[in-house]
């Protein structure tokens, strides 16, 4: 069972995730205020989950909150602009990562939630968070309440509401990361990057994609969070979503129009998943899910408990991040081999 990516996976992405990404990038001393007297780069306007924002100036003081939107201004060489980031320490070894020396870097805010104070203290521009990746209507944590203490914010892409109530998704998710790098290539001048990174990834996963399985023999492929009462899950919008179907399978929670979301067993058990994804995170562990899955009555059926075909893989890999094209290499290597 895979962690985290395959070092072959890793190749392509590691080549544009160090700092520089080659000579044709832009340095950073061309962002802000002397980009504009040089040339004109700003003020510049991007779209983020609808709402056109306009941006006179890089931002200088980025948080940053969880895993993935972090590794995202890691990839794009942003560890300058930001002030830190906010992730529990539950996101396995952060010293063995593509993006190590932006953990090095730039500092760890906090294991805890973010919170307006938190923001307030590290003197923050800008908030880069998410639906359900930090900005909530219960805890008084949104987008709004931070505008209203001078502070802005862009929204994960994955994350954004589709109208349906609190429902997240409006675009597919690998589109979802590609957006986002391109909309901060922008907001932070440094386009050549975030194409070069958009470009490597789509080639990472058009060629996993080659090798995939296809047709009759795309097994169907449950994404396990977490939940014993009912299973927490990925719906089309959710990274699992373009994980699982780039890398060959057949995601039976496809039609779930939302991003994360959970569903009831008789569901799973109805759609008889060949192959069940694992995601590793938190306080239970990957092999007590796994144990769990095997030994739940309701299950036993199953195909995919009935033939131990459980394939595990982090949540870091599967919410939207840098790391979901070695995801789906990883993956489509799985099912290759589960299938042989």
């Amino acid at each position: 069972m895979p962690n985290l990516a395959r070092p072959a996976a890793l190749a392509l992405v590691l080549a544009f995730a160090a700092t520089g990404c080659g000579a044709d990038v832009p340095s950073q001393e061309g962002t802000g205020e002397g980009a504009r007297a040089s040339g004109g780069h700003y003020p510049v306007t991007v779209e983020n989950c609808g709402e056109k924002k306009t941006f006179e100036r890089a931002p200088r003081r980025v948080v940053t909150n969880d895993v993935g939107i972090t590794e995202i201004m890691f990839a794009l060489g942003l560890e300058d602009h930001m002030a830190g980031y906010v992730m529990p320490d539950d996101k396995g070894d952060l010293t063995k990562v593509p993006w190590k020396d932006g953990y090095r870097k730039t500092e760890w805010l906090s294991k805890e939630r973010i919170t307006k104070e938190l923001v307030l203290d590290a003197r923050a521009d800008l908030v880069f968070a998410g639906w359900n990746y930090g900005f909530n209507e219960g805890e008084g944590f949104t987008p709004a309440a931070l505008r209203s203490v001078g502070v802005d914010s862009y929204l994960l892409s994955e994350s954004c509401r589709n109208g349906r109530g609190k429902a997240r998704g409006v675009m597919a998710p690998l589109d979802a990361l590609y957006t986002d790098l391109r909309n901060l290539g922008k907001v932070f001048d440094v386009e050549d990057r975030a194409e070069a990174l958009v470009s490597s990834f789509r080639e990472q996963v058009a060629e996993a994609r080659a090798k995939a399985p296809k047709g009759v023999d795309r097994p169907r492929v449950f994404l396990y969070d977490s939940g014993e009462d009912k299973p927490f899950t990925s719906g089309a919008f959710a990274g699992p979503h373009d994980i699982i179907t780039k890398a060959g399978g057949d995601h039976v929670m496809k039609d779930l129009e939302d991003s994360w979301t959970t569903v009831g067993w008789e569901t799973v058990v109805a759609r008889d998943p060949e192959v069940i994804v694992i995601n590793d995170y938190g306080d239970t562990t990957a092999e007590q899910k796994r144990r769990f899955l095997m030994s739940y009555e309701p299950l036993a059926n199953v195909s995919a408990v009935k033939n131990d075909r459980i394939v595990v893989l982090d949540y870091v890999d599967l919410v939207e991040s840098p790391r979901n094209p070695a995801a789906v290499s990883s993956l489509a290597a799985d099912l290759r081999r589960l299938g042989s």
